[in-house]
């Protein structure tokens, strides 16, 4: 993939025509399989209990399930922007939903926990090939007065996904099997190839060698630091293999950030963080992921193990949550640029960290579900105002022929985020005693909540200092 025998296009200038297609096919083709992507985050999440039973998967298995989809995720991002970089963004993309619909028929056949971690993992590389290709694409095929309606419809999309994943998986299940959660995705996939190749344009990247020791070293970093975070409540936090995991992830990113510096083509161009808007961005979608999606996985097998609901019940309940971002997301997107991307996601990020609060000091064996709506509906909102203007200043300032890297890095940081809260907050829980029975999933569910509310919170804080975003600002960078 390195040799310069494989010549690209050279690439796009950086205002392109728009295409040519209807707006509306464009944003089609591309958030289609966007969504498929998205879903499969928390798609999942209402069968982790019956997977425990059916599978007889331990706590830790549980973990990987989502894991496995969203570590492979985040350690091919970023090769997957290089690639569509130099081999045409919308050639990636194909190859990532085609891989995508693989492991998700490898998913379905698997018939132990370690069949199904390893098809998640192919799952999560095809992922990678997907969600950042699928805004750089949009950002490339729209008009720029248009893009940030694309954006947001984008964001509304994306939000959906998310929303959707414990919904269709519970009534997915209810009706079939646990399997049913991964067969849905193959008609997707074989419906969104051919509508790709005739809706999206094969944009071109700065044509660069592929930073394949960069992605090694990011990758098996995270994957080392997760590992021991996992491992750490059954090992021994100063254990001689969870402390071992610990320094060589922390020399792994280190050795990451100085081949970076040094690199010439680096797979994640530092020069990038001087941007402002980017760096903070990327920071506010760690805190995001990590505090909401962790809580998360803890609070949907709450509404099961505790309360008693069935999978579907489970998804139904907290439909005030995941549903709202699919109203929220797009007015975001829509509204950003007269309100600005920072106040909207101050306030995204402040809603959802007290949602969880509130929702961890009510928490019982017996807490009535009409209790639970409120925060529900906040965490929501908040969920919704992030989405969207996220994307919008990830982008504002950069150019079009960044916009592949610089979503592929916002990709990533956001997949380890979650895989890092995920794994944090089953520590949390598990270090509190915790168990898939009422009592002992309460009290230990509590403060792992609270940790996700106050990671939302200090990223909150820091939102503060990004820029205000507001289209006086931004409308005129983002053509250029």
């Amino acid at each position: 993939m390195t040799s310069d025998l494989l010549q690209a296009p050279s690439p796009a200038p950086a205002d392109r025509a728009p295409s040519r297609r209807p707006f509306a096919l464009v944003v089609a083709a591309a958030s289609l399989p966007m969504f498929m992507a998205t879903l499969d985050n928390l798609v999942m999440t209402n069968a982790l209990p019956v997977l425990h039973t059916q599978l007889h998967a331990s706590v830790e298995q549980l973990q990987w399930f989502v894991n496995a989809y969203t570590l492979a995720f985040a350690g091919a991002i970023l090769l997957a922007s290089a690639l569509g970089d130099r081999f045409g963004r919308r050639t990636v993309f194909v190859i990532g939903i085609a891989i995508f619909g693989i492991g998700s028929v490898l998913a379905a056949l698997s018939a132990d926990p370690t069949q199904l971690i390893v098809a998640r993992a192919i799952q999560g590389f095809g992922a990678a090939g997907v969600l950042p290709l699928s805004l750089a694409l949009i950002s490339g095929a729209v008009a720029p007065e248009r893009r940030p309606l694309a954006i947001g419809i984008w964001g509304g999309i994306s939000g959906l996904g998310v929303a959707a994943g414990p919904l269709i998986g519970g009534a997915v299940m209810e009706g079939w099997s646990w399997q049913a959660i991964f067969w849905i995705n193959v008609p997707v996939a074989v419906v969104a190839i051919p509508l790709v190749l005739f809706a999206l344009r094969n944009d071109f990247g700065t044509r660069e060698r592929i930073d394949v020791l960069g992605v090694l070293l990011v990758g098996l970093g995270v994957l080392a630091l997760v590992h021991a975070i996992v491992r750490g409540n059954d090992d021994g936090w100063d254990s001689v293999g969870v402390v071992a995991e610990i320094v060589a992830a922390a020399v792994l990113l280190g050795v990451f950030v100085v081949w970076q510096w040094r690199g010439r083509a680096p797979i994640l161009p530092l020069r990038l963080f001087r941007d402002r808007s980017f760096t903070i961005t990327n920071v506010v979608g760690f805190g995001f992921s990590f505090g909401t999606f962790g809580a998360v996985f803890i609070l949907i097998q709450y509404m099961q193990v505790v309360q008693g609901a069935s999978p579907l019940e489970a998804a139904v309940r907290t439909t005030p949550w995941t549903m709202a971002p699919m109203v929220i997301a797009p007015l975001a997107g829509i509204f950003a640029p007269r309100i600005g991307t920072r106040m909207l996601m101050i306030a995204g990020l402040l809603l959802q960290a007290g949602a969880l609060g509130w929702l961890a000091a009510t928490m019982s064996t017996d807490t009535p579900y009409a209790e639970m709506v409120a925060p529900f509906i906040m965490a929501g909102v908040g969920m919704g105002l992030v989405f969207a203007p996220s994307a919008t200043a990830l982008l504002a300032t950069l150019g079009v022929l960044d916009h592949a890297k610089a979503s592929g890095v916002n990709s990533t940081v956001r997949e380890i985020g979650i895989a890092l809260g995920t794994a944090v907050m089953t520590a949390v829980f598990l270090g509190a005693g915790g168990q898939l029975v009422p009592d002992l999933y309460v009290t230990a569910a509590q403060p792992a909540v609270y940790v996700g509310a106050a990671v939302l919170l200090a990223t909150a804080i820091v939102a503060l200092w990004l820029p205000a975003g507001r289209s006086s600002t931004r409308t005129a960078t983002v053509a250029h």
